[in-house]
């Protein structure tokens, strides 16, 4: 499976678990495509921690407009409605526990919902940014990444890196399946027809528990 197919994958499935008027915030990278696979009928307001609220999806090539981007510095369009606003309001929103679900990317989760996604040892990073405070602010954190990193598990029995947050992940969604975060440990809701169990547990060094009600995750 090519990492585009992955990416589509897994933004369609986190799309389904945005409800009907919820406040979410999308990472920077992959999230951002959540915006683009939000169910018919299903309303939810998007927050951008970098001063506005009622982002809309990615525009068409050259209908982006110079100075209305995401967190990410990406081109976005925005809905009726929208409003702009300087960085202590938008942290204020968030901070506040208004957002009642936020998108992360992740270079390590672990079983205990333990996050690192913002720094690797020895390489240059600005800091963790806004993520620091999403996890903690949000009602619902959902991390939305690719099962493995060049082969290697990134969910892990522990978290190697740089925490951002600790015990803070709720929903773990990669193109293998869909990962609960419990007080018993880590539950595969869904699994991806196209994987067997034994495949999805090679690829995860964490401990998964096996439910009899495992679904096949909508691909």
């Amino acid at each position: 499976m090519d990492k585009a197919k992955m990416k589509e994958i897994i933004a369609k499935r986190v799309a389904k678990e945005l409800k009907d008027g919820d406040v979410v915030n999308l990472g920077i990278g992959l999230p951002t495509m959540v915006a683009n696979y939000i169910p018919d009928g299903v309303e939810v307001i998007l927050q951008s921690e970098n001063g506005f609220i009622g982002m809309g999806s990615a525009p068409g090539e050259g209908e982006e407009i110079e100075n209305l981007v995401n967190a990410g510095g990406m081109p976005v369009t925005t809905v009726p409605g929208a409003a702009f606003f300087d960085s202590a309001v938008s942290f204020g929103i968030i901070r506040g526990g208004h957002v009642d679900a936020t998108v992360l990317g992740a270079l390590q989760v672990d079983g205990a919902g333990n996050l690192a996604n913002w720094m690797i040892p020895g390489k240059m990073v600005p800091g963790m940014g806004g993520a620091m405070d999403l996890v903690v602010g949000a009602k619902k954190v959902i991390v939305a990444m690719t099962h493995t990193a060049k082969g290697n598990a990134k969910i892990l029995k522990e978290c190697t890196l740089p925490l951002t947050a600790k015990a803070q992940v709720n929903l773990i969604v990669t193109e293998m399946g869909v990962m609960e975060v419990t007080e018993e440990g880590l539950i595969l809701q869904e699994i991806n027809p196209e994987f067997t169990v034994k495949e999805v547990e090679a690829a995860t060094q964490a401990t998964l528990i096996i439910p009899e009600y495992l679904k096949e995750m909508e691909v």
